[in-house]
């Protein structure tokens, strides 16, 4: 698919999971009304704040929310200004990351030649990355707004950029709808390149070699003693001291322990949604060679990144399954863990799609593009 084709669904689709995240925010302030108790519980009318607030654009719902202004006095129109800055750049961040992702996506597996499940899901995924990058992006900005930029400056970087929530990945599934069906118009009349045969050899050593990256978080650095290492072990001073909360978001897909503290039954059950991400990486990694127009080092990147998210979001569902949190905090708490670890899939997914392709050349797939285009 050329550019040409690719870049009016990606700007269909970014302006619509813009304009969605924009929405979402909006609503937050409906949440502040009397009568939203009435509606919903109080759990979940607090969850729901917590899921719109990172995408309002009005400080009176942000800023007082974690103490750090003084609401009703006017001591939180001194940081307006710059947590007007802060949305503003997360939503043009929004824009153009999604923007950016889903021509390259789109380029190399359109929604053609039996593509179609693929690429849609590959944009889904793409959306809480997308979520993700930019509430990174604007975090300086919104960290300044709260008043207290220089306290904890690491910390509090960490908890902005796992603040995006659920919201994106309901915004991502409606925007990756409208951007395939874009896609599949603007994509008659031309000339689809046909899918690659990769032999199968080659194809399994790259989904495992991506998969050991990928279960290298999940299964070493996110059990409890390790993860515990990582956060507590840097203690320094100064304002760029305790870095352990960014680099748990950075590098932990999970947590889990021994099963000491439950029944071996139950642990096993919990440990089936990692089985089960682990499966999603590599059936996703197996097929990715082969669903790309043209093998490149940016494609297996992005693809493995998708794929990552995508075995976070189908643990998270089981997750959701077996777990009987909802009759305590609400129905709406049941989501609430949707679109967490997408910082640590972005990483481990991205080294996950390098080690995919360096496994690939080596094994002796170095073709890039499908027999039938390749020059004599």
């Amino acid at each position: 698919m050329t550019y040409r084709r690719a870049v009016i669904p990606a700007l269909v689709g970014g302006l619509l999971i813009t304009l969605l995240l924009w929405w979402a925010g909006a609503s937050a302030q409906a949440l502040q009304l009397r009568g939203s108790t009435s509606v919903f519980d109080v759990d979940s009318v607090n969850e729901l704040r917590r899921w719109l607030t990172p995408w309002s654009y009005d400080s009176s719902v942000a800023l007082p929310s974690d103490g750090s202004a003084d609401a009703g006095t006017g001591g939180d129109t001194r940081y307006a200004g710059l947590y007007s800055t802060a949305m503003q750049i997360r939503f043009v961040a929004v824009f153009a990351c999604y923007l950016a992702g889903t021509l390259l996506l789109l380029r190399r597996i359109p929604p053609t030649r039996g593509r179609t499940p693929a690429t849609l899901l590959a944009l889904w995924a793409w959306g809480p990355v997308t979520a993700t990058l930019a509430v990174t992006v604007s975090a300086p900005w919104l960290i300044a707004s709260r008043g207290r930029g220089s306290y904890r400056v690491l910390p509090q970087l960490a908890g902005v950029i796992a603040s995006s929530g659920p919201v994106p990945v309901f915004a991502g599934l409606l925007t990756a709808l409208l951007t395939v069906l874009v896609a599949r118009v603007s994509a008659k009349g031309a000339e689809p390149l046909p899918r690659r045969e990769v032999p199968a050899r080659p194809a399994r050593l790259a989904a495992s070699a991506g998969t050991a990256v990928v279960a290298l978080s999940l299964v070493v650095l996110s059990y409890q003693s390790v993860a515990a290492s990582i956060q507590t072990t840097f203690n320094g001073a100064g304002l760029l001291s305790e870095p352990g909360d960014l680099l748990r978001q950075w590098l932990l897909l999970g947590a889990w322990s021994g099963p000491a503290t439950t029944s071996l039954g139950h642990w096993l059950l919990y440990r089936a949604a990692d089985v089960l991400l682990l499966a999603v990486v590599w059936w996703s990694l197996r097929l990715l060679p082969g669903l790309l127009t043209r093998t490149t080092v940016a494609a297996m990147a992005a693809g493995a990144v998708c794929a990552t998210v995508l075995g976070l979001l189908a643990s998270q569902v089981l997750h959701m399954a077996i777990d009987d949190t909802a009759t305590v905090w609400g129905p709406v708490h049941v989501f609430s863990a949707l679109g967490t670890g997408v910082p640590a899939a972005l990483t481990f997914g991205a080294t996950a799609g390098l080690a995919a392709f360096m496994t690939l050349w080596l094994a002796g797939d170095r073709d890039p593009l499908p027999s039938s285009v390749v020059p004599a």
